[in-house]
């Protein structure tokens, strides 16, 4: 008798997995040369929470839009439908007639609007959703100027406080000239994304909703074949890509505290950046939504060590635009090695996470 072969077999890492691990290490890399080459800029903790601070609601349209993109489809009307929100809800808290409330509800009410709306037409009726979200774009910004075409600042006492009100760190922060220690502030949008982004990772990793749209994204056909509602599951992924972009305009406008018809202005084109940097695939089926958060702070501290190196504003567009070309060479060079059978990559067996006996991993899962 032939004794038991009790090796278990070598686990794949999946390619959302994987380019997510790639995503984490650039930006660690890219962080660790700011922090090595201006010190002065970039060792103070502060520094860093200002990224998710004065760019809260770019993180929050870039979780919405990672969604879509898992799902195959894509949303450009994100920034313009951020920038109508905040206008529209400047507009109702300069009038006097309405508060707080009012305006976030507002808020979601116009971002569920278009959510439906182009998740319906790109659904149902199976238009393609650039051209589809092309006219949105152009609707929201229609909208936008048509409601007010001058900065508007909000000046309602109650707003005032959300909008100057912060949240101190006590144990950390760092020293002044003076030896004054100054801990680290944040601002109440921070929040918003740290709840978002563990709300959505629950989601887009446990739920049937999240498992259904990476099948969706993978490939339609095969989950047509599983049983999958492929028409619902897109329609509900536009909604809440919509959903969430409301949640932006909002945050958006308490950062900033004024509706301006520049709000949201290429808030869509940073956002498809972010998660390719973060290594969601454009075709769909792949990616992790952590890696959105990942590549929106690989892309701003790009951006930061670029003004810190004193470049000239009409260059920094091009170098951006020249490291995601890089950042997209270098996915489609991983993807073709994984597409080779003699080319496989598994994590070392002190870094496997512990699953019980005869769970699988699914390739395409993040």
């Amino acid at each position: 008798m032939q004794p038991l072969n009790t090796t278990k077999p070598k686990t794949r890492l999946s390619n959302s997995n994987l380019l997510f691990i790639i995503a984490g290490i650039i930006l660690i890399l890219m962080y660790g040369f700011a922090l090595i080459s201006y010190p002065e800029s970039f060792k103070q903790f502060q520094t860093f929470f200002d990224l998710f601070n004065l760019n809260a609601a770019l993180f929050i349209v870039t979780l919405g839009l990672c969604i879509v993109m898992i799902g195959g489809g894509i949303d450009i009307s994100v920034g313009a439908v951020c920038g109508l929100v905040t206008m529209a809800c400047a507009m109702l808290l300069q009038s006097g007639t309405g508060n707080i409330w009012g305006a976030l509800f507002l808020a979601l009410g116009i971002g569920l609007g278009f959510g439906i709306m182009h998740g319906y037409l790109i659904a149902y009726l199976e238009i393609q959703p650039f051209i589809i979200t092309l006219a949105g774009m152009f609707l929201a910004q229609g909208l936008l100027t048509t409601l007010h075409k001058e900065p508007l600042n909000v000046t309602m006492p109650a707003f005032v406080a959300l909008r100057d009100f912060i949240i101190e760190i006590p144990w950390l922060g760092t020293e002044n000239r003076l030896g004054v220690f100054i801990p680290c502030e944040i601002k109440p949008g921070v929040v918003v994304v740290v709840v978002l982004v563990v709300l959505y990772a629950v989601i887009m990793k446990w739920s049937r909703f999240g498992r259904n749209l990476y099948a969706v994204g993978g490939n339609r056909q095969s989950a047509l074949m599983l049983g999958i509602n492929v028409k619902k599951t897109i329609f509900f992924s536009y909604v809440l890509c919509g959903l969430t972009a409301g949640i932006s305009g909002f945050v958006f406008l308490m950062t900033t505290g004024a509706g301006n018809i520049g709000n949201g202005s290429l808030f869509e084109m940073k956002a498809i950046a972010s998660n390719v940097m973060g290594g969601i695939m454009l075709n769909g089926g792949v990616g992790n939504l952590l890696g959105a958060p990942i590549g929106t702070l690989t892309l701003l501290t790009i951006n930061e060590l670029i003004r810190a190196a004193g470049v000239q504003s009409n260059f920094q567009a091009i170098i951006s635009g020249l490291l995601l070309y890089l950042f997209i060479v270098l996915q489609s060079f991983v993807m073709s090695l994984r597409g080779r059978t003699k080319f496989k990559l598994a994590l070392p067996t002190w870094l496997k996470p512990k699953q019980p006996s005869g769970e699988k991993e699914v390739e395409n899962q993040g």
